[in-house]
């Protein structure tokens, strides 16, 4: 079983390992490469999901995390963390609509093949920097300012 304080520290690695793949994705999809990008896809939607399920577990079961920084580092990283969560709550319906979206386009839809690039336009730069920012957050309030109360 996993204990509920590794949790975090899983949660990071995901997210990190989550930016990789996005970027990956970006670049088969650029490429023209659609079966790789559509691997891609699946594999960082499958990681997102793993993701919430642990943020989920985590959140339900501990107190909230506290950071440690003083001064001007603290309202650097509330400011960055207020916006990580904001996009994290817009990406949650984005991500599917995208990923339903790029199905249908990939089997042949045109129609969806537009719709899929005009809400990938939105959604894949806020997931990168979702999935990137909550790295920086998890960097900088557990292992740079961990709370030392």
């Amino acid at each position: 079983m996993i204990e509920l304080g590794t949790i975090p520290h899983i949660n990071a690695v995901i997210n990190a390992i989550t930016v990789v793949v996005l970027l990956a994705a970006r670049y088969f999809a650029k490429a023209g490469n659609e079966n790789a990008h559509k691997k891609a896809m699946m594999v960082a939607f499958s990681l997102s999901a793993l993701f919430l399920g642990f943020y989920l577990t985590y959140h339900f079961n501990s107190q909230l995390a506290k950071f440690g920084g003083e001064g001007i580092i603290r309202s650097v990283y509330f400011t960055l963390l207020i916006i990580h969560v904001i996009g994290a709550a817009l990406i949650v319906p984005l991500v599917p609509i995208a990923a339903v979206r790029g199905i249908k386009a990939h089997s042949g839809d045109a129609l969806m093949r537009e719709k899929h690039k005009k809400i990938v336009a939105i959604t894949w730069p806020l997931w990168t920097f979702v999935a990137f920012s909550g790295t920086i957050v998890y960097l900088m309030s557990f292992h740079i300012w961990p709370y030392q109360g």
